[in-house]
């Protein structure tokens, strides 16, 4: 199960994943663009919020129901949850309702992701959790986003230590900017990992022997050197006519 699928990293793990031979099931708010991915990609989709419960039921259910038709026995042998937004506002512009509903999106529904699912999986499962760099030097302005991704960074370490005993692994992608629309709102160009990089390092993670313990793995562009990709601009950074790094 993928969440976030519709869109940026969510859509491209469902891709290499499916690509693989996986049978993925994505999952998204959305359900035009998630229909579009699906389609595009080989899998099943089910629209849902996966910070709302009963929603998110109803995708494990159907991974669950598709497992036992191709494998003989249902259940859910990897989740990785990509969903989440980048919002917010400096402290003193923002609401509470607005720090909440971010904190919802991307931490809630981490919860509600690990609760819902841990019923259908079995030994030798895994969860993937795609977080951000502002989990470890949080972004003046985007308190909130920088809240909620380190909040998931500690929830994914704690669930680890819960769910090691059930033979099932844990791990959480941190990222530096990835070029997807996330980054439409930024006001400056910036060095960029692709979705497709982040997307190979979780089909990576879902080979590893399962005693192995990585609680996490983080990535990001290097900003010089013959490595180095092109600068990444942004929508709002291109109106503002800023095209180049400083």
């Amino acid at each position: 199960m993928v969440t976030g699928g519709s869109s940026g990293i969510g859509r491209e793990v469902g891709r290499q994943l499916a690509a693989a031979g996986y049978d993925v099931v994505l999952t998204a708010r959305r359900t035009d663009p998630l229909r579009e991915a699906a389609d595009e990609i080989g899998a099943r989709w089910v629209a849902a919020d996966a910070a709302v419960p009963e929603q998110f039921a109803a995708v494990v259910a159907d991974a669950v129901v598709a497992g036992a038709g191709a494998a003989g026995a249902g259940g859910v042998d990897l989740v990785v949850h990509a969903a989440g937004v980048m919002d917010g506002t400096f402290v003193r512009k923002e609401t509470v309702e607005g720090f909440e509903a971010v904190v919802h999106a991307n931490l809630t529904s981490a919860f509600v992701v690990a609760h819902e699912a841990l019923p259908a999986m079995r030994p030798g499962g895994r969860f993937v959790f795609l977080s951000s760099s502002s989990a470890h030097a949080p972004q003046p302005g985007r308190s909130a986003y920088s809240a909620s991704k380190a909040g998931l960074n500690a929830f994914a370490r704690a669930l680890a230590r819960e769910v090691e005993r059930d033979g099932i692994a844990v791990h959480v992608v941190t990222t530096g900017p990835v070029a997807t629309p996330m980054l439409d709102d930024v006001r400056f160009p910036m060095r960029t990992l692709g979705a497709d990089e982040v997307a190979a390092t979780v089909v990576w993670l879902d080979t590893l022997p399962p005693n192995v313990v990585l609680p996490e793995v983080e990535l990001s562009s290097v900003d010089a050197g013959p490595f180095a990709p092109e600068v990444f601009v942004p929508e709002a950074a291109r109106r503002l006519g800023r095209t180049d790094i400083d």
